[in-house]
């Protein structure tokens, strides 16, 4: 898999949760001035070694309707409590602290960005 696309309300803002929030790195962006996107790719590694996630902010739309199919992007961490900890110490939004998933044992946690993506 290369990457995910997730359109963005205000670019700028993703990009910080992203990189300054998330850990990841703005591995490239670029502009499309006669279709009116932008993009910008984040990760924790280049696609060639992973998935990325894609960020499109479509010029002039800062919301999206999220529909009831999309579920979330989940990340494998070292220490779930200590990132949740960080996360919410440079204000990001975990809305469901980490503990077990329901009939299972792996722990979980669920993080929301700033255009509502778990």
């Amino acid at each position: 898999m290369l990457h995910t696309m997730l359109r963005v309300g205000d670019l700028q803002q993703s990009i910080d949760f992203y990189t300054n929030i998330m850990g990841m790195q703005l591995l490239r962006q670029s502009d499309n001035p006669e279709y009116q996107y932008t993009l910008a790719f984040v990760g924790y590694a280049d696609e060639k070694e992973q998935a990325v996630l894609e960020l499109t902010y479509n010029w002039g739309k800062d919301s999206y309707d999220h529909g009831n199919a999309y579920g979330h992007v989940a990340f494998a961490v070292q220490d779930i409590y200590s990132l949740c900890e960080q996360i919410s110490a440079k204000g990001g939004d975990v809305y469901r602290q980490p503990g077990p998933v329901k009939g299972g044992t792996t722990l979980i946690a669920f993080v929301r960005d700033p255009d509502g993506y778990a």
